[in-house]
């Protein structure tokens, strides 16, 4: 976006592809920016491009510090101010696609780098191979090895939490432009080139002549099919490629000794809560999840047969040349009689193509519902193991372990419902559920017992038949529970049990929590216990959600007590004596702050493995993280290396949310670097032999820990739940109550009726808040309370003991430096404009800005750097050219709002609108430029 009009021409030598890859960024870089002025100029004329301009070197100029005389930042500020509403909005979207543009680019720099490191270094660091090599070369035995790889688990949750602002048609946009900027990398000069250049201002055009805000918000389905989108591309086409680079760096490291390819079970599994998650969401219904595990099993069925087709295309294998099985000859005339299929002539010496035709036409009765089609997704596994071991055993070896192998991983990996639906509902729901139903069986008033109490009345009538109560005869809200778990049986009849088998308990408090859910099951057919000794008939996991700090502090004794229970104990043994235990890092932060949350995320991990290691329980942490720092967000595998040693399990589940999806699944490559990290970080960190041989902190690190975590907390606490002011500060300096209109997701931003009532924290949705305070570049949740607690350490002296922390404890490390994005990526400069949107917000900004700056010093003092970042250069530097051109952005949105804010009550509806929806794309510019939102 600058005011030159020639492109970039590449030397004879093609001395860009040889550049140092910085330099490569930044003629990428360049070059977007050039043919986005061009389309800019085109679309808007002179005037807008000057504008753009004006705006950008202006604010280039204040971060240098060039601007000499006057007060040009307050100059800016009225130029702004003095804009029309669509001059505002123009120049918004101005800076929207640039950022979005400079976003792709970045993400193939990243697919770049990548390949160019792959290629020189072997095996790639942080890789699979460079995970078994490194056990291999410590001396950790073959079998042992092995064993640890056929224990790992890699199982994403995607979720629809309101933090992706970007439009699916917008997406698809954005990525053809991804794919033609990888396709301009290299190309020389001349015809290809110029065509290439114009296709992109075209898709440029077309991203200018593109709201980026829906009209409506969207409903659950339309987040069904966006997750699917992800799910049935780059999630499907990785993923056997994943499974292949286990069994090549075994066999790297142990040659004939290793497993077979196809030996070992595929290590990724998938679920979503889209279309299930209805904590808080009266949009989703047991309808509505009903119809997104028909669209995901549709959709898988889909990709299926486009496999089996390009499978059958190419198996050309002569019968008469190398001959076949008879198991599979027999299989073919009988998928034939059953079918009622005639032969085909034309392929009367091509059995596998015969093969792969009947597949087929079982796969398309399979998404009809007629007769003849796969009953499960083991009878499909069955006919591709018919046909490998046809291949293997007539000298098609190589062709059984090609496509075919992978087409067979995706079948056991996707099944035929692509990712487990899971299903969430606050415990509070249940328990009033549970609490008429009781009623109805002669035990009155049960919301008003203790904990301990429910649990008791719940465990006398566990046993037993189902109440079996007249729909009639409860009320609608009842109703709509027990049809949940009706649901969840329906979706099962279709797709298995794997399709839909999880039923997560947000804010879980007490054991009959858990219990309430079997309590409920048990009215759907999907439980039955006769008491005593006699096994339990289960078909769901009771997944209980510790999300607050004091639940978090006593999840441990929680579940040890659930594992005492009688009635639980058997559905334990039913289980195969699995337990999973979700921890969420949003609303402990919320509740906590950043340090007070962290620590006792850590605390929770441990005291629920030693509670499941007492009860000879194999344990599943599900991780509720999302991609902001104030939400647990940072890097996968330092979070890994950083459980405390107890919980070093061989097992990662987590919830990928929002925008996070598109960065870590929108390109290939990159989805399957995630992948490989986090295998890596698996491999290597296990107290079984790993090479990263975990330790149990110092007990002067512990109390250290717990002085910091209290003080931060207590922090928190003053300034964020028990000043008025604070909250007040929130809904003005930040666009917290536009934030409520734009939309985002089916799932309301608050609890409270409207973002316009009152804001009370208990109604605050997590992601909103993070998402609002990341919009005004406070970043709050990211650090807030941190440097108070680091200060006090240095007060009195124990500056040593929290440098020998950084140093030694992975925990510690990982609070400190993912705290580092949080206080990097907040701009105190930028927070200051925002301040003056908010009444009498000088003295609660005050108290932001000392916290801030006492927070950097402090990790600064206790890291030993010069400068925040300064171990992520790239990043750091990303940051900093970023920053002007976001500054653009909070000037308009700044404008924007206050010109929105001031209009009278009876302004007309359509000049609102037309502000709000102005507003709205700021929101999206801004959430694009930081690449953060909540």
């Amino acid at each position: 976006m600058t005011s030159k009009h020639t492109l970039p021409t590449p030397s004879p030598d093609d001395a860009r592809l040889r550049a140092e890859p910085v330099e490569r960024l930044r003629d990428d870089v360049r070059l977007l920016g050039e043919l986005v002025g061009q389309v800019l100029r085109e679309q808007g004329g002179d005037d807008l491009f000057q504008s753009v301009e004006y705006l950008r070197t202006t604010a280039i100029a204040l971060r240098s510090g060039e601007q000499q005389g006057g007060d040009p930042e307050a100059e800016m500020q009225a130029w702004a101010q003095g804009l029309s509403t669509s001059r505002l909005l123009e120049l918004v979207r101005a800076f929207s696609i640039y950022f979005h543009l400079i976003n792709l680019a970045e993400q193939h720099h990243r697919a770049r780098t990548l390949l160019e490191r792959e290629q020189h270094e072997r095996p790639l660091r942080e890789s699979v191979a460079a995970g078994v090599a490194e056990l291999h070369s410590a001396g950790v035995p073959r079998d042992a090895v092995i064993e640890h790889v056929r224990r790992l688990r890699v199982h994403p949750v995607f979720t629809a939490h309101p933090s992706e602002a970007r439009r699916r048609t917008l997406l698809g946009h954005l990525e053809q432009a991804s794919a033609l900027i990888a396709h301009l990398d290299g190309l020389p000069e001349g015809t290809t080139r110029d065509a290439a250049l114009d296709e992109m201002r075209t898709l440029i055009t077309l991203l200018w002549q593109t709201a980026e805000t829906r009209e409506e918000r969207p409903t659950v389905l339309d987040e069904v099919r966006s997750v699917l989108y992800f799910m049935v591309g780059n999630v499907y086409r990785v993923a056997p490629t994943v499974q292949r680079s286990i069994e090549s760096a075994l066999a790297q490291s142990f040659g004939s000794g290793a497993p077979s390819p196809g030996e070992i079970a595929p290590v990724l599994r998938f679920g979503t809560w889209v279309g299930g998650d209805r904590d808080g969401n009266p949009s989703v219904t047991p309808e509505v999840s009903r119809a997104a595990a028909r669209m995901s099993r549709a959709a898988v069925l889909a990709r299926y047969r486009q496999d089996v087709t390009a499978l059958g295309r190419a198996m050309s294998v002569s019968q008469r040349l190398v001959g076949c099985s008879d198991d599979l000859l027999h299989s073919i005339e009988q998928d034939r009689t059953e079918m009622g299929l005639q032969a085909v002539s034309r392929w009367a010496d091509e059995p596998y193509r015969r093969k792969l035709g009947l597949i087929e036409e079982k796969l398309r009765r399979t998404e009809v519902g007629e007769q003849g089609g796969y009953s499960t997704p083991e009878k499909l596994l069955a006919d591709l193991e018919i046909t490998r071991a046809s291949l293997e055993a007539h000298g098609g070896r190589r062709i059984a372990r090609g496509p075919l192998l992978d087409f067979t991983r995706r079948v056991q990996i996707f099944g035929f419902y692509l990712a487990e639906l899971e299903l969430r509902q606050h415990a509070d729901r249940h328990t009033e559920a549970v609490a008429e139903l009781m009623g109805l069986a002669g035990v009155p008033e049960y919301e008003t017992l203790g904990y301990e109490e429910r649990q008791a009345a719940l465990e006398e009538r566990l046993a037993g038949p189902p109440l079996a109560i007249p729909a009639p005869a409860l009320s609608l809200p009842t109703r709509e529970v027990l049809d949940t778990f009706r649901a969840m049986l329906d979706i099962q009849r279709s797709g298995g049990e794997r399709a839909c088998r999880t039923c997560i308990v947000s804010m879980t408090h007490a054991v009959s929590d858990v219990l309430s859910v079997l309590f409920l099951a048990r009215e759907a057919g999907l439980y039955a216990w006769e008491g005593g000794d006699a096994p339990a008939v289960c078909r769901l996991d009771v997944v209980p959600l510790f999300e607050q700090i004091r639940e978090l502090q006593e999840c441990g004794a929680i579940m040890r007590a659930l594992f005492a229970s009688p009635a639980y104990r058997a559905v334990l043994h039913e289980r195969g004596n699995r337990q999973q235990v979700m921890l969420g890092y949003s609303d402990s932060n919320k509740d906590g702050g950043y340090l007070a949350a962290n620590w006792q995320i850590y605390g929770a991990q441990d005291a629920l493995a030693q509670a499941a290691a007492e009860a000879g329980v194999e344990l599943t942490i599900f991780h509720g993280r999302g991609g902001a720092v104030g939400r647990g967000g940072g890097p996968t595998g330092r979070a890994i290396m950083a459980r405390p040693p107890a919980a070093f399990l061989p097992n990662l589940k987590v919830t990928e949310q929002g925008e996070v999806i598109f960065a870590r699944y929108g390109q290939s490559a990159i989805a399957e670097r995630h992948f490989e990290q986090i295998l890596h970080a698996l491999l290597v960190a296990s107290p079984d032999g790993g090479t990263h041989n975990p330790r149990p902190p110092h007990v002067k690190w512990v109390s250290a820990m717990k002085r910091m975590a209290a003080s931060s907390q207590v922090r928190y606490e003053q300034f964020v739940k028990q000043s008025p002011a604070t909250l007040r500060f929130f809904r003005e300096a930040t666009p917290f109550p536009e934030l409520g209109t734009l939309n985002l997701a089916s799932r309301p931003v608050s609890r409270a009726k409207s973002p316009t009532d009152e804001v009370r924290l208990e109604d605050l949705r997590a992601i909103p808040w993070v998402f609002s305070w990341t919009q005004s570049r406070i970043n709050l949740p990211g650090w807030f309370g941190l440097g108070t607690a680091l200060a006090g350490e240095i007060e009195v002296g124990n500056l040593d003991l929290l440098r020998a922390m950084y140093r030694e404890w992975p925990f510690f490390t990982m609070a400190l430096d993912n705290s580092q994005f949080g206080l990097g990526t907040a701009d105190m400069q930028a927070a200051r404009l925002y301040s003056t949107l908010a009444v009498d917000g000088e003295a609660v900004f005050r108290e932001i800005e000392e916290e801030h700056r006492r927070s950097v010093d402090a990790v600064l003092t206790v890291t030993g750097q010069g400068e925040l970042l300064e171990k992520s250069p790239i990043l750091a530097r990303s940051i900093k050219l970023r920053n002007p051109y976001v500054d653009a952005l909070h000037i308009a949105q700044i404008a924007l709002l206050r010109h929105l804010r001031s209009l009278p009550d009876d302004a007309p509806e359509l000049e609102r609108a037309v502000l709000l929806d102005a507003v709205h794309h700021s929101i999206n510019g801004i959430a694009a430029g930081l690449q953060a939102t909540g």
